[in-house]
Order: structure tokens, then sequence, then C-alpha cells
């Protein structure tokens, strides 16, 4: 075991000397409160070391010894319903072993209760020839989570032995004969965050992730193991968003990194989580999630940390064949980060001062995402997709991390801070957004959903972009200036923007809209426009349309509930009729 001392301390990096039996990336313990650190650059026998925790008050001549073990998460039953730091240390574990809410450094606690008994259920036989990623057995992790115990990658033989019954994650559940000899199999394993679990082969993007939020699953829908981007200014409602999709989107679990974000914000996710009822099951959203709680006021160094620890835990659940949505709180927080150690390291700073390697960290964060088949002869079909929040200073996304970040997202989802003031949210502007997944999915959804479900969504937006024209020259000269089918136009862009992209995350109703119900709103906007431009070209007058009260239905039939969509959509589909015949005769007369 490799061990040095201390030779000079700035901040959240340690140089330590006689540290030439050290490898990159090592896990360390610093100074005699063994605070844990990793070897980011070595120089002969020097090593620099950034530390997860406050080094103030370390000096010159202290110990640091390495434990010969990359920075490593612990995989198994326990990881649903934790609550993590960014280094998987649970909070609740150090709050007891601090003796009470002030946390003290170097602590050292297991990633996962090695105490509770958990009850093992075999599904591989003895002499079954097994390889990694076969499933061993299972164990009921929460009534939601069923976790499946694999055979750890790089790993194979013959199943020699296996148990049955309650075990602790170190007890020994099967034994495997391999080359080597017998290879005892506990219900945990463990894993570098730096490098991506292994899979067989990468799907195409082809299935939509429902989120049930109408302006993204409509106008630009993230696919199953997708990536997308929240960038936005201050109070946007980028952790809103989150929130809403942590909440709402087809994942079996969700995976919640607060990195560097304030502590209120955090604070809200774990008051809010445990009270949330699962839409699918009834039961606590917790049961299905796992929260890295990293937030401003811990230790910078540690952000990095936590995308990685939350990243591999994802994959994790991936391999078992879950859908798994992992949601990044912020990277910009992270790339700051990277920004100061890169610069106690005095490296040649990049742009703004981040360092030059920026871009290439974020895809090799990003690129984890994707819907697989992962390892093992089952050839489980899993998905993990990536949200990450962008916070750039001012709202201004020309600056380094929002620009690295576009170059490798599908899809971008664009907060405008206007619309925010507005009290529009979600506050996705539809005109600077994107997904680049439309075309892959479009079969998807016409196939799946409704044959015209593309059409509805490009005559939608064209609409949307025509009332951008259109406002230009009403600035300019009136509305009054506009011709009757112009007028029109824009009241059905009203229509779009205020009666389906406006959605009401507080409403019990409003806040999820299942695609069937999308589908309906879609066709009822529309026919208003289409129908509208049939009733001025018999005659109709353009102010008599926009005061129909039927347009007062439309805008709140959002709010309908799903078991009584198809009734009440009839009853409003019969009411424009009507009442654009009755406008009709009117300007006849």
């Amino acid at each position: 075991m490799s061990k040095g001392k201390i030779k000079k301390v700035a901040g959240p990096l340690v140089i330590a000397e006689g540290m030439r039996d050290a490898n990159m990336y090592d896990v360390v313990r610093v100074s005699n409160e063994r605070l844990i650190g990793e070897i980011i650059e070595m120089h002969g026998d020097e090593a620099s070391i950034q530390v997860y925790e406050e080094t103030g008050g370390l000096g010159p001549g202290e110990p640091v010894e390495s434990t010969e073990r990359p920075l490593s998460v612990e995989l198994g039953p326990g990881l649903i319903s934790s609550i993590y730091d960014g280094i998987q240390r649970p909070l609740d574990a150090i709050m007891k072993a601090s003796g009470g809410n002030s946390l003290k450094r170097g602590v050292e606690v297991s990633s996962l209760n090695e105490e509770k008994l958990w009850n093992f259920v075999p599904v591989a036989k003895v002499g079954d020839n097994l390889e990694g990623g076969d499933v061993l057995g299972t164990v009921q992790e929460t009534a939601i989570v069923e976790q499946k115990i694999m055979v750890p990658p790089n790993v194979k033989g013959v199943l020699k032995e296996i148990k049955s019954g309650e075990f602790t994650i170190r007890d020994t559940v099967a034994v495997l004969e391999t080359e080597n000899g017998d290879f005892p199999l506990t219900m945990v394993q463990y894993w570098p965050v730096r490098k991506g679990r292994p899979y067989k082969k990468k799907l195409p993007p082809q299935r939509p992730l429902v989120t049930g939020q109408r302006v993204v699953d409509t106008f630009f829908p993230i696919a199953k193991g997708g990536v997308a981007s929240v960038p936005g200014p201050f109070g946007s409602g980028k952790t809103v968003i989150q929130h809403q999709l942590a909440k709402w989107a087809e994942a079996d679990i969700v995976v919640y990194i607060g990195c560097g974000e304030r502590g209120n914000e955090m604070t809200d996710v774990l008051n809010e989580f445990p009270e949330l009822k699962d839409p699918k099951t009834g039961r606590s959203l917790m049961e299905r999630t796992v929260l890295i709680a990293n937030t401003s006021d811990m230790p910078v160094a540690a952000r990095e940390a936590s995308i990685y620890t939350g990243i591999t835990i994802a994959e994790y659940f991936r391999d078992m064949g879950y859908s798994v949505a992992l949601m990044a709180d912020s990277t910009s927080r992270w790339a700051e980060a990277l920004r100061e150690m890169s610069g106690r390291l005095e490296e040649m700073p990049g742009e703004e001062g981040y360092p030059a390697y920026l871009g290439s960290r974020l895809a090799q964060f990003y690129e984890r995402a994707g819907h697989v088949i992962g390892i093992g002869k089952d050839e489980r079909e899993g998905a993990l997709s990536v949200i990450g929040a962008v916070s750039p200073p001012g709202g201004d996304i020309s600056e380094p991390v929002a620009q690295a970040t576009l170059r490798i997202v599908k899809v971008f989802w664009g907060l405008d801070a206007n619309l925010a003031y507005k009290r529009h949210f979600p506050a996705i502007n539809w005109l600077t957004s994107y997904s680049l997944y439309l075309q892959d999915m479009q079969k998807w959804f016409d196939s799946e959903v409704a044959s015209n479900w593309m059409s509805n969504r490009q005559e939608m937006m064209a609409l949307l972009q025509d009332e951008a024209e259109l406002e230009e020259i009403v600035k300019m000269v009136g509305m009054d200036a506009l011709s009757a089918t112009d007028r029109l136009k824009m009241e059905a862009a009203r229509s779009i923007r205020e009666d389906f992209l406006h959605q009401n995350s507080f409403h019990e109703v409003d806040t999820y809209t299942s695609l069937k119900k999308q589908h309906m709103m879609m066709n009822l906007v529309l026919a208003f426009y289409t129908e509208a431009l049939n009733a001025l070209e018999e005659g109709a007058k353009i102010n008599d349309i926009v005061a129909m009260p039927v347009r007062e239905s439309i805008g709140r039939f959002k709010y309908v509930e799903e078991d009584k969509l198809d009734e009440q959509f009839e009853v409003v589909k019969q009411t424009l009729a009507k009442e654009l015949g009755e406008v009709v005769r009117k300007g006849d007369l």
C-alpha cells in the first residue's frame, strides 16, 4: 500500500510526495482525519489529490495513504430510497456517526446497510454455465422494485453452489467454479465510477420517453435512452421541469443528482418525493428513486464525483432491464468544479477559464446514456435517459458549458425568462427548442398513438411560427391591419400557447397528460382553426368567430379526467360545429 505525506495544501487540492507506487484515480485517505480524496495527476513521486471533504487545518507532513482502488460504488440491495452525498455515503448514516446534524469530516460509513437481511430467491441452478450479467437470483427491494442479483461483468464459470433465504449483502449466496478456482458471490458488486458498465448492443432511439408534459411529448420529445439539456436563467423553471420529469416520466427507476444546486432546492426534493404518489402503483415515489445530494455548500471537488456516482448507479439498474431516468441538476456546477481544479493544477485554460477538455468530459458523461441490450444470456433490454440542467450566467447560452452541451445532446429545451415572467410554465421556448429524435420516432407515434400525430404537430408548429412573424407586423401597424385569415391564425396560435402548451404542475389533472389526451387536444385546437377558416369563406365575421363560447370549452379540455375524455371530446366537437353554423348564418344576414 502506497504511503506518502502532504507537501502542500491549496483549497480542495492536496499535493502529496512519496506516492510513486500509487496510480491515477486511486482513492486515498488524507491526514490523520482520513479525509477521502482521489488522485487526478501524477508527476514522479508527487500526486495531486482532489479531496472530497473540507481541507481546512491540514498541513505539510501529515500522512497520505492510497487504497489502491479507483473511486467505486457499491451496487446491491439497499440503493433504492437512499439519499447519498457525492461519494455514495448515506447521509442518514453520516448523521448518526457524527452524533448530530453537523456532519464531521473523515466519517467512514458503508454505502449499503450491512446488517439488514434480504430475502434472496435463486433463479440459476447448480451446474449452469454463467457469464457476466446472468441473473443469479432476485431480491424484492421495495414493493415496486425487484432487484436482480447478477454475476459481475468479466466473471464466468459453472455454478457450484447457490443458497436460498435471508442474507446480508456480505454473505456468500453462490459459488462459481472458474478457471482460477472457486469464486464466492455476494449480493453486492463494485464498479469504478469513471468507467461505463458494459453492454452487448446499443439500439436506435425509436421509442419516446413519455413524460406527460405536452410541450415535451408533442413538440420536443426525448427518446428512451436519449439525452436532453435544459438550459435557462435563474427562476425560469429548470428544477421544476426536472421534478416533473422525475415524477411523471415513463421510467421504472429515477436517479436524481443535486449537483452543486442550492440546498433549499434539494430540501424540496427530499420533502416532496416521499409524499408523492407514484401514478403507476399508488405508492411513494421514493420507492423507485435514488437521490444524490451534493449541494452548493458541500466541497466543490465532490461535484464531479456525484455526477459519476449517479450515472454508475443508473447503469446498474439499466443492466437489470429497467428504464432509468437520470436528472443532473446542474452540469454547470460540475463544470465550475472542473474549472477550479484545473486552475489549481495550473493547466492551460480554455475559453472563460474552463479547462480545454471540458467538451470531452461532458461527452464522456452523456455518451453513457442509451437504449441497450445488456450483457447476459437472456439479453435484457434496458434504457438510460439523461436530462441535464445547465445554468448559464444570466441565461446566456453562448457561454462554454451550454455550447459544449448543445454539441452533444439531441434535445434542447430552451427555457425563456420572458415566458417565466408571464407565468407561462413550462417556460420552454417553442421557437428556439428542438428535438433531433423526431424523425426516428415518427413511425412509433403514427402507429402507436394516431396516424396524424406528426402532421398535427407540424401544423401547430407552423401556426406558432406564423404568429411570431405576424406579431412583428402587429407591433408596427396594429391588429386591425391584419386580414381576417391572419387574425384567425393569431387566435389559433394563442389557443395553442394558452390551452395546449401552458400546463399547471400543481393541478391534479393538468399535471400529467396522456398521449391519447394530447392527441385529442391537438385535434380540437386544429379543428377550431380549419373549420373557422371554412366559416370565413362562407361569410362569417372574424369577431363573431373569436367570441364563440366553445373556445372556453376547448381551453378547459385539459382539465377533463382521463375516464371522461371520449364523451367530452364528442360534446366539444358537436358544440364547435353548431356554433360555427350559427356564426355563418349570422354573417349571411
